[in-house]
């Protein structure tokens, strides 16, 4: 059997992810009191197998604070029922979380007469710290709208073989902030910039004309096969450890040029190996 267990902070998109694993087939239950965790998962799931094959619960702030804490234990309780269990855990910067609120409005569940909104930001993410740490996928919402989100839980999570570790290979730029939700990040602003050639400006990391003048410079292979090297000699060890997912971001000035490229090259080097392959842009226009 198959559980997820979706968090994060409030207004990174939570609902929306259950909505879309729901779409791929998961029984989704969300806010459920980790109180009553054991007691579905031996009196539903156990029981039930059919139904709860797939099964993905939503937990958030709202449970107190000593409940929280003993969700590792709770997790391995999972493990020895022969539940494989993934945790899915949603972020998003504090300024993104504000403006977010502002425009819908909502109030956030943390919010009281002595914790103004910003402050309730900053508590709830402490209060979640021991699910956050027990997170096998981080995804960071911050430039992410929710047509992305639900493409990416959709590729992540609703088409990815169980049985195979997946890797996302992101680029980005570093003028617009670093991405939260990576495990290994390469920073290419030491290579030749396209940017500068007048006729390769307007063009993108995909385009043919940027392919060829980044791969006729020796320095920007031999950056790209560091790369490959580093992550064919340690992604065995992170597989024997049982990881799902794994993100490797690129990152460039703007993120349309020697990122992309290298990005591209590296979800090809390895489309043949015995991995999920996703690849995002994220400041790709």
């Amino acid at each position: 059997m198959k559980l997820i267990i979706v968090s994060g902070l409030s207004g990174s998109g939570k609902s929306i992810a259950l909505e879309t694993l729901e779409d791929c087939g998961y029984y989704c239950i969300d806010n459920l009191p980790i109180a009553l965790l054991n007691g579905f998962i031996s009196e539903a799931m156990i029981t039930n197998r059919v139904t709860f094959q797939k099964t993905a619960i939503g937990i958030d702030a709202r449970n107190p604070g000593e409940s929280l804490e003993h969700f590792p234990s709770t997790r391995a309780m999972m493990q020895d029922h022969g539940i494989d269990c993934s945790v899915i855990f949603l972020q998003a910067a504090p300024s993104t979380l504000l403006k977010r609120f502002s425009e819908t409005r909502r109030k956030h569940p943390l919010t009281d007469a002595a914790h103004s909104l910003p402050e309730a930001i900053e508590w709830e993410r402490g209060v979640l710290e021991p699910i956050s740490r027990e997170a096998d996928l981080v995804i960071d919402t911050t430039y992410t709208h929710v047509h992305q989100l639900r493409e990416l839980i959709f590729e992540r999570v609703g088409m990815r073989n169980e049985h195979l570790m997946s890797l996302c290979f992101q680029s980005f730029g570093f003028k617009n902030g670093l991405p939260l939700d990576t495990d290994f990040l390469f920073d290419a602003r030491c290579l030749p910039n396209p940017h500068w050639e007048p006729n390769l400006r307007s063009k993108t990391g995909k385009d043919r004309e940027v392919n060829d003048f980044l791969s006729a410079i020796p320095e920007v292979m031999n950056f790209l096969g560091d790369i490959n090297a580093f992550m064919e000699r340690w992604l065995p060890r992170f597989e024997a450890e049982r990881r799902s997912y794994l993100n490797i971001s690129v990152g460039c000035t703007g993120g349309q040029h020697r990122s992309v490229f290298l990005i591209e090259a590296l979800a090809r080097h390895f489309q043949s190996s015995s991995y999920d392959i996703l690849v995002r842009h994220r400041d790709l226009s």
